[in-house]
């Protein structure tokens, strides 16, 4: 059994954002951080004092994490970017409330007494003798604190307080990884028993010193279990600066879940009842125990839901088979066609999930190219008269600025020019569209012509249903926003965020056949028409194509993984340097390669087309852990801990692009290296140079690492291997949610019958399996509440036993 525990993170805007530029602008990015690591960075929003980011992110951490914390910052292009202010969300403020956080949050000033992190490792004795009492402390070491010095690191002294005794260590210079082992021993003062503080602080040559953190411990706690270990640093004690909205807000929306993922075997019985609601005849839909599941997900977990059971049907080879059951039930209860997978249901939050797992890559190949080329070229377009800047462009005559008309058939050149590439792209890629996507369409196209036979729907209502997935939900989002469907690692300015809307716009009416063209307040789109409709003509021909494809799914989809160990799941240039030789010339020690990882092997050479390659087992790698930026002076570097045959530890240093590169390389490796057994619990942030760790200054290459490792801090995405254990785990406490009304419903309400078949019309057959349905789920329900149960008892008992050994 695996405990574990996920943050969904999702940054979405900001509002009321102090300027910091000359401009009276600001170009705002965000950082994340659960405790001392930093998860992601949401893109910069160039010029912008309302940023729209829409990140979202998905967490994988320890269950032990304390808080959450948000840094707002400024970007700037030479010199430091400014902090602009934060939001702290602490791990009890966060599960106040099962549904989390969705809420806009004021920023606080950042305070740099406030900006602690790390831990301190003590040892406390309380001893007596004929003089009284006496507190020994012994001060060992510190680990991961905040750097104060322009180098990154920082010069730290404790001082311990005892009532009005106090005692200082000695400063270790220029680290982040003090190793005092000083023991300072404090006597007991008349008066009442006094709590004992540990203040860190940076020493100062000029000036004040730095606060980098305390500790402290309460006469109780002094007397029954004295501190023995890693504590983590606070703050001051001090109330929460508010800044009164001063310095602008954030809407955000954050959601923990905790769970224990039981063995696989516990969740056959429910996994096998999904797997008959999909298998059973169409005439038992509306009493599945899925239809079930379907009636029990409010809106806000529907998405959740059916990433989930996206993948756990794309597990066994079902994933075509579950869309089409969904599709069954939402046609059937659909009365007029133009409403059609309209609504943020179960059946189209699933078609969206599924797009997204198995047509990314597609996606990519279609829109790419023509994405990168608007980024690029940053052309001026514009057709809303309401919007148009003349002073813009450049002159197109020598009379003076371009006239309204001119510039409108300027913009319509340029965006017919962005449009006629996306269309061709999209119109020539039937045979590169992912084969389970082309049949799940072709049943989807089949299920609606079933249910709308009438002449007058022939010739649009089958295609809409496609279109409105493909063109609505797939491509025009993507468009709109590449950044979250990974077309490009930044945020649109918003000359180009405009040109995307209006492309993304032309699109979503191309999806629409046409059908709302001419109609509604965006009369300005009218230059456009005569190519949106002559593009209209060649989609029912594209997706006649589209659907028209024979196999089976099986074929179409791999089951039980998205990627098998041997496919690469990332790749790209980064730069590369062994931990041998040492150089003085530490900048070209790093080597420009190529780097592909499997869930096998890592790999490198000179070029993607190089034949020679350098392989590290993935089975080999024990840690994978960012580097400090003083260790070589270079920021975003990530360092690889493999061991070999021989027991012997090596380390690979790696520099990416910048932090969101990082964020995905550190996780993609963690991920394929986590099932390897002897992880290590601490490594070195630094490098071994100059005949000493940079971080501790340890004169031992082979010395014990001064930091833990973070390998259970990964980011979620939607091209993870399956995990059908934790995506049951997800089903079960879905189907909790709704257990009571479920029994109410179905169970225990003495008129039933009478009610569900006044309400729905449902006759006495159809009442009988809905509530067969029902038993048979809380049967299933009821043993795995035994199953949770049973392993809470065993994890108590293993912790009253305590630990074997010292």
């Amino acid at each position: 059994m695996a405990k574990t525990s996920s943050l969904n993170v999702r940054v979405v805007e900001g509002r009321a954002l102090p300027a910091k530029d000359v401009s009276g602008s600001s170009d705002p990015y965000c950082l994340v951080k659960v405790d001392d690591e930093v998860v992601a960075r949401t893109a910069t929003v160039w010029k912008s004092l309302g940023p729209f980011w829409g990140e979202e992110y998905t967490v994988h951490l320890p269950l032990d994490f304390h808080q959450l914390a948000f840094y707002v910052l400024d970007e700037d292009t030479v010199g430091h970017d400014d902090v602009i202010g934060k939001i702290l969300l602490s791990k009890e403020a966060i599960t106040a409330d099962p549904r989390g956080i969705d809420s806009w949050i004021n920023l606080s000033r950042v305070d740099p007494d406030a900006e602690v992190q790390g831990e301190v490792c003590l040892s406390v004795q309380m001893l007596e003798d004929g003089r009284g009492r006496c507190l020994r402390c012994h001060v060992l070491q510190a680990r991961d604190l905040a750097p104060r010095d322009i180098s990154g690191t920082s010069d730290p002294f404790a001082r311990v307080f005892w009532g009005s005794q106090s005692l200082e260590t000695s400063t270790i210079k220029k680290t982040r990884f003090p190793h005092w082992d000083e023991v300072l021993e404090l006597r007991e003062m008349p008066g009442a028993p006094s709590p004992l503080r540990v203040e860190l602080w940076d020493w100062d040559m000029v000036g004040k010193n730095d606060f980098l953190g305390m500790v402290e411990f309460s006469p109780k706690t002094l007397q029954q279990k004295p501190p023995n270990g890693w504590f983590r640093l606070q703050p001051f004690p001090r109330a929460e600066e508010d800044s009164g909205g001063s310095l602008g807000a954030l809407r955000l929306k954050v959601r923990l879940i905790e769970d224990r993922v039981l063995p696989s075997q516990c969740y056959q019985p429910l996994v096998e009842l999904l797997m008959e609601s999909v298998l059973g005849p169409a005439e038992e839909d509306t009493a599945s125990p899925l239809a079930l599941l379907e009636e029990l997900t409010l809106g806000d977990c529907r998405q959740d839901l059916a990433t989930k059971l996206v993948k756990l049907f794309l597990g066994r080879g079902l994933a075509g088979r579950f869309l089409d059951y969904l599709t069954r039930r939402e046609v059937a209860r659909t009365m007029d066609p133009n409403t059609l997978f309209r609504s943020n249901s179960l059946a189209s939050k699933s078609m969206e999930q599924f797009m997204k797992l198995v047509g990314m890559p597609y996606l990519h190949e279609v829109l790419k190219p023509v994405i990168s080329r608007v980024f690029e070229e940053k052309k001026y377009m514009e057709l809303d008269p309401s919007k148009m800047d003349l002073g813009r462009t450049r002159r197109i005559s020598f009379k003076g600025a371009p006239s309204e008309e001119q510039m409108r058939e300027t913009s319509l050149g340029l965006l017919t020019g962005y449009l006629g590439p996306i269309v061709d792209a999209i119109m020539g890629s039937v045979g590169r569209c992912p084969p389970a996507m082309r049949l799940a369409f072709k049943q989807l196209h089949r299920r609606v012509e079933e249910r709308f036979p009438q002449a007058e729907h022939q010739q649009d209502v089958k295609y809409l249903a496609i279109s409105g997935f493909l063109f609505l939900r797939f491509f025009a989002p993507a468009i709109l926003t590449p950044k979250l469907f990974d077309l490009r690692d930044q945020h649109a300015d918003p000359q180009t965020s405009r040109s995307l809307l209006l492309l993304a716009k032309a699109v979503q009416s191309i999806g629409n056949l046409g059908q709302q063209l001419g109609q509604g307040k965006e009369l300005w789109m009218a230059p456009l028409h005569p190519f949106l409709l002559q593009s209209i003509s060649r989609v029912r021909d594209f997706l006649d194509q589209l659907v028209d494809v024979d196999g089976d799914e099986g074929a179409a989809v791999p089951a039980r993984a998205l990627v098998p160990p041997s496919a690469i799941v990332r790749e790209g240039y980064l730069l590369k340097r062994k931990e041998e030789p040492a150089s003085l010339a530490t900048r070209f020690a790093f080597k420009k390669r190529y780097v592909w990882l499997s869930g096998e092997t890592l790999s490198f050479s000179k070029s993607p087309e190089w034949q020679t390659r350098h392989s590290i087992p993935v089975s080999h790698i024990r840690a994978v852990e960012r580097v400090d930026e003083g260790a070589f002076q270079l920021p975003h570097v990530m360092q690889v801990v493999t061991q070999d045959g021989a027991g012997a530890l090596h380390t690979t240093y790696l520099q990416c692009k910048n932090v969101n590169e990082l964020n995905q390389w550190l996780s993609a490796l963690r991920k394929a290296s986590a099932p390897n057994p002897d992880k290590l619990a601490a490594c070195h942030p630094g490098a071994f140079r100059s005949a000493r760790w940079t971080c501790c200054l340890q004169a031992e290459r082979s010395a014990a690492g001064c930091s833990r490792t973070h390998s259970a801090v990964t980011l979620g995405d939607w091209s993870d291997p399956l995990d059908p254990d934790a995506e049951a785990q997800t089903v079960y406490r879905q189907l909790l949610l709704g257990r009571d009304q479920l029994r109410l419903k179905l169970l225990e309400d003495s008129n039933m019958d009478t009610t569900l078949e006044a309400d729905t019309g449902a006759c006495p057959e159809v009442l009988a399996r809905q509530r067969a349905a029902a038993a048979r789920l809380l049967e299933v329900l009821a043993d795995l509440d035994h199953a949770h149960e049973e392993f809470q008892r065993q994890e108590r008992g293993k912790v009253a036993l305590g630990p074997l050994g010292p």
